[in-house]
C-alpha cells in the first residue's frame, strides 16, 4: 500500500508511465516559447494558435483509425511505434529554429535561372515565394506539430487501453488516474524545459533536451511494454477515420473531455504567457516565458496529483457520478478566480484549482467510460473520447487567441468557466440514458475480468 493507499501499479503499467513521461517533454516544451516566438518570427496570432493546435486537428482523423487498429491488433506495436514519432517531431521544433530567414534567401533566388512559356514567366520573386514557405520556420513548425498528431493518436489509445486490460472495477480509477498522471506528468517538466532552459541556454537547446528524452521514451516502452489486448479479430473492413464509437457512453464522456480541453487547453495554456507580459506579473524575475513554464508546470502539477486523488476515490464509492461532478465545479471555480487573477499569488490559486478539476475528473472519467464499455470495443471508444477532446483542444487556441485581441482576457476566461457546468450536464444526461440513473455502479456494464484480459501482477 502506497501514497493515498494506493497500491504499486503493476510493472506494465509503470513502464506505460515511465514511456509517457518522457514523451510529454515535447508536449509540453513548445507551450512557453511559441507564443512570445511568433512576434520574433512575424507570426500572426492566428498562426501561433494553428500550430499549436495542428495535433489536435491530425488526431480527428487518426484517433479512431489508433483505436480500432488496437481492438483488431493489439496494444504494444501502436504503443512503440507512436512514441518513437512524437519523438522525431519534437527534433522537428529543432529544424524549425535552424531554418533561414525568408529574405536571406532572396539572392538564392536571383541566382536561379529565368524561365519563360509563352506569358508565364518564372524569375526571381517567383522562385523566392515556394522556397521561403520551405524553409520557414513556421512551416516546420506545423509540420513537427502534424507529426506529433500522429504519434500521439497511438500513444492515447494504447495507454488507455492497457490499464483497463489490467483492471477490474476495484483498480480502474486508479489505474486510469496513474496511467494520465504519466501522460500529463511528462508536460509540466515540458513546460519547464520550454520557458526557464530556453531562458539560460537558448531555444534550440530546449527542444533538443526534449527531443532526447522523448526518443528515448520508445526505447523504454519497447523494453519492457507486452502485448496486452489481442482478442484475436485480425479481419473485417477497412479502417476509417470516422469509425468510432458513437455509443452513449462514449459520445457522453467525450463530450466531458471536449469542453474540459477547450477551456484547459485552449484558454489557459495558450494565452498564459500573453496575460503575464499584459500585467506585468513575474515569478523569480524571469521573462514571461520562463514564468508562464512554471505555473502552468503548478497547473499540470496540481492535476497530476487531483488525478491520484479523484482516482482512489472513486474505486472507493458506489458510483462515479458524484465525484466527476464535484470536480467539474472545482474547474468552474478555477476558471472564476483566473478572470479576476491580478496577482502571483491570485493567479497561482487560479491555476491550482484549474489543475485540481482537470486532474480529478481524468481517472474517474475514462474509468466510467471503461465500466460502461465492453472490452472489445474500448479502443474504440477511446478513440472517440479522444477525437471529441481534440476538437476542444484545437478550437480552444483559435478561438481564444483572436478573441483575447479584441475584447481582452477576463471576458475569455469567465466565458470558458460555464464549459466545465455545461459538460457536467452532459455528464448526467448521458449516464442517465445508458443506465436509467444518475448514479450507476463502478460494475455496470462489466464483463468477465479473465475474458480476453490478461491477470494484474500481484
Amino acid at each position: 500500500m502506497g501514497l493515498l493507499g494506493i497500491d504499486r501499479p503493476p510493472t506494465v503499467l509503470l513502464a506505460v508511465i515511465a514511456s509517457t513521461f518522457f514523451v510529454g517533454f515535447g508536449g509540453g516544451v513548445v507551450f512557453p516559447i511559441l507564443p512570445n516566438l511568433g512576434a520574433v518570427l512575424g507570426i500572426s496570432a492566428f498562426m501561433v494558435g494553428v500550430i499549436l493546435s495542428a495535433n489536435r486537428w491530425v488526431r480527428l482523423v487518426a484517433n479512431a483509425p489508433a483505436g480500432a487498429l488496437v481492438d483488431r491488433y493489439g496494444t504494444r506495436k501502436p504503443f512503440v511505434a507512436g512514441l518513437f514519432v512524437e519523438g522525431v517531431a519534437t527534433l522537428g521544433y529543432v529544424v524549425a529554429l535552424a531554418m533561414p530567414p525568408a529574405e536571406s534567401l532572396r539572392p538564392i533566388a536571383a541566382s536561379l535561372p529565368t524561365f519563360a512559356a509563352g506569358p508565364l514567366v518564372v524569375g526571381a520573386e517567383q522562385w523566392f515565394t515556394p522556397i521561403a514557405i520551405v524553409v520557414a520556420p513556421e512551416t516546420w513548425f506545423l509540420l513537427a506539430r502534424i507529426l506529433w498528431g500522429f504519434g500521439s493518436a497511438a500513444v492515447f489509445a494504447t495507454a488507455y487501453t492497457i490499464a483497463a486490460d489490467l483492471s477490474d472495477s476495484g483498480s480502474r480509477g486508479t489505474n486510469m488516474g496513474v496511467v494520465r498522471g504519466g501522460i500529463t506528468m511528462g508536460f509540466p517538466a515540458g513546460l519547464v524545459l520550454g520557458g526557464v532552459v530556453s531562458a539560460i541556454a537558448g531555444n534550440i537547446a530546449a527542444f533538443s533536451v526534449a527531443a532526447a528524452f522523448a526518443l528515448t521514451a520508445s526505447v523504454v516502452a519497447y523494453r519492457y511494454v507486452p502485448e496486452t489486448h489481442v482478442t484475436g479479430d485480425r479481419s473485417g473492413d477497412s479502417i476509417k477515420p470516422w469509425d468510432i464509437d458513437t455509443a452513449v457512453p462514449a459520445v457522453t464522456v467525450g463530450l466531458v473531455n471536449f469542453g474540459l480541453m477547450f477551456a484547459y487547453i485552449g484558454a489557459l495554456f495558450s494565452t498564459l504567457v500573453l496575460f503575464l507580459g499584459a500585467n506585468d506579473i513575474s515569478l523569480l524575475g524571469l521573462a514571461p516565458q520562463g514564468t508562464s513554464g512554471l505555473f502552468m508546470a503548478g497547473t499540470v502539477l496540481s492535476a497530476a496529483f487531483f488525478m491520484l486523488v479523484g482516482g482512489r476515490i472513486s474505486d472507493t464509492r458506489d458510483s462515479r457520478t458524484p465525484i466527476l461532478l464535484t470536480f467539474l465545479v472545482v474547474s468552474f471555480v478555477g476558471f472564476l478566480l483566473l478572470a479576476r487573477a491580478e496577482s502571483v499569488v491570485s493567479l497561482g490559486l487560479a491555476c491550482i484549482f484549474i489543475g485540481a478539476g482537470q486532474g480529478g475528473t481524468s481517472g474517474p472519467m475514462m474509468a466510467l467510460l471503461a465500466d460502461l464499455t465492453p472490452d472489445e470495443r474500448m479502443g474504440r471508444a477511446s478513440g472517440t473520447n479522444n477525437v471529441l477532446g481534440d476538437v476542444g483542444g484545437g478550437l480552444g487556441p483559435m478561438v481564444s487567441l483572436p478573441l483575447i485581441e479584441s475584447v481582452g482576457f477576463a471576458p475569455i476566461y469567465a466565458a470558458c468557466a460555464i464549459l466545465p457546468l455545461a459538460a457536467g450536464a452532459a455528464l448526467l444526461v448521458g449516464v442517465r440514458r445508458e443506465t436509467g440513473t444518475f448514479l450507476p455502479g463502478r460494475t455496470a456494464g462489466e464483463t468477465d475480468p479473465g475474458e480476453g484480459s490478461p491477470p494484474t501482477e500481484p
